[in-house]
């Protein structure tokens, strides 16, 4: 009979131990079309943010970029801040997950004490003298019987919360990457406008040229010669200005890969950076690996375990404690065993009544779990308008550029037959200028036109979670 009942009661504890008043966790339904509007058809992304993202700007080809994306894991002060801010929330993790476990602390006193000779309970007439020495040392455990299961959800709220905070240390890291390649595509853009205006602002220096020695020799007005020598400030005014706007640009990458500006620069190439072969049918599973996506989601796991924390407060709190150790008044019999001490025996706390903080805190808890929620919904919602916003733009530039290209070429000849017609005296130079105008406008139109389409690729690939591996990619595109 002792046995059983004895049986029983650990039965009764074991299923105690694995109660949990945590609802279960339901993610929120996010409205998902059956296919991507602008390309192929896509499935619902199910959490895979532990996939690896590798190094997606090596698509671009540039070793200087490669270089500076390094420099960027290195010294970036924002994303060494992200990342204490995700130790932070692992070292929390690990707080609560020690709640598991039982806790042992060490004691000891050594002092001389003295207490009022009219304190009361004594009894009268008695002799207990007021000073007296007092040694003591012991240990003392704790354990906390996690019937309700107050503890594991809170370890589970914690796991959730450092996982969401890893999450977001790789968003920040994404996005940090994602701007430095941005900005190296625009400064590789302003190195090509620059080239293009060096050489209209020659052109331009050569026909003024001409222009002067026509009007020296009482061919054409100084009208001619005006209209020149504007066309060609213009184009001077633009250089400089575009000059500017490169610097401002480099010392944002300077920044960006934890440099001073003052001591950074990156030497001017006009070769353009080249656009990577992004497979149109971009599997939508590469949506889940989205670390913003993780990080929405984790939380609302965060928040859904938190409540099983909240309703665990209606119930009593159980706990066992033990303590051994020695004391006495003097040094001479501290250690000997009829000064040792002990104890053992659970403790029990039940709150009877709190005015309603409970039900508040109950409440709270759910309140937050609708909030993380809506912002899951929220965040896979940005996350597909931003795939297809960036894969309507790739398309529609593509479109674009070969409309400007053929604009651009049709301008040149424009430009060379103004030119041919001014030297022969069939027009005046209004033809010339209106037409170098109109060449320089579709070149740099033109080049605007690429530097967006690598941007937009920028930003697909960001908008993906990081890019994908070549073999998953062509294995996608095949099937």
């Amino acid at each position: 009979m002792r046995m059983r009942r004895h049986a029983m009661a650990y039965s009764l504890l074991a299923l105690l131990g694995a109660c949990s008043f945590a609802p279960e966790l339901k993610l929120p339904e996010v409205p998902v079309a059956e296919a991507y509007k602008e390309v192929q058809p896509w499935v619902p992304a199910q959490p895979a943010d532990q996939l690896p993202r590798g190094a997606w700007w090596k698509l671009y080809g540039d070793e200087e970029l490669n270089a500076l994306q390094d420099k960027l894991i290195t010294n970036n002060p924002n994303l060494a801040a992200a990342f204490a801010h995700y130790q932070q929330a692992l070292a929390y993790s690990e707080q609560a997950r020690a709640g598991l476990f039982p806790s042992l602390s060490a004691n000891g006193q050594a002092g001389r004490n003295r207490v009022s000779e009219n304190r009361p309970l004594v009894p009268p007439n008695a002799v207990i003298p007021p000073t007296y020495s007092n040694y003591s040392i012991g240990l003392q455990a704790n354990y906390e019987l996690d019937l309700w299961g107050r503890v594991r959800n809170a370890v589970k709220a914690g796991v959730a919360e450092a996982i969401a905070a890893e999450a977001d240390f790789e968003s920040a890291r994404l996005s940090l990457q994602a701007q430095l390649a941005d900005n190296f595509i625009v400064l590789r853009g302003l190195d090509q406008q620059l080239h293009i205006l060096e050489e209209t602002v020659q052109a331009n220096d050569k026909a003024l040229s001409i222009t002067r020695t026509r009007h020296d020799a009482g061919v054409v007005p100084g009208l001619d010669v005006s209209r020149a020598q504007t066309q060609l400030e213009t184009t001077r005014s633009q250089l400089e200005q575009v000059k500017a706007q490169r610097a401002v640009v480099e010392h944002a990458i300077a920044a960006l890969v934890g440099e001073s500006p003052s001591s950074f620069s990156i030497a001017s190439k006009e070769t353009p950076v080249a656009l990577p072969q992004i497979p149109l049918g971009v599997p939508s599973t590469l949506l889940q690996r989205r670390p913003d996506i993780a990080a929405a989601q984790r939380r609302v796991e965060a928040a859904n375990a938190s409540i099983g924390v909240a309703k665990t407060a209606y119930f009593p709190a159980l706990s066992l404690s033990a303590a051994f150790g020695y004391q006495s008044v003097s040094t001479g019999n501290w250690l000997n065993a009829p000064s040792n001490f002990w104890s053992i025996g659970p403790g029990m706390v039940f709150q009877l009544f709190d005015g309603g903080r409970r039900k508040a805190q109950v409440a709270q808890a759910e309140a937050v779990l609708e909030e993380v929620g809506a912002r899951y919904r929220n965040v896979v919602l940005e996350a597909f308008q931003q795939v297809e916003d960036n894969l309507a733009r790739l398309n529609h530039y593509q479109t674009a550029a070969n409309s400007e290209r053929a604009a651009a070429e049709a301008a040149q000849k424009s430009m060379d037959f103004a030119m041919n017609r001014y030297r022969e005296g069939a027009a005046n130079y209004l033809e010339v200028t209106s037409a170098q105008t109109q060449a320089l406008d579709t070149q740099r139109a033109l080049l605007t036109l690429n530097v967006s389409q690598l941007r937009a690729s920028v930003e697909l690939i960001r908008a993906l979670g990081g890019g994908w591996q070549q073999e998953q990619a062509a294995d996608e595109s095949s099937s």
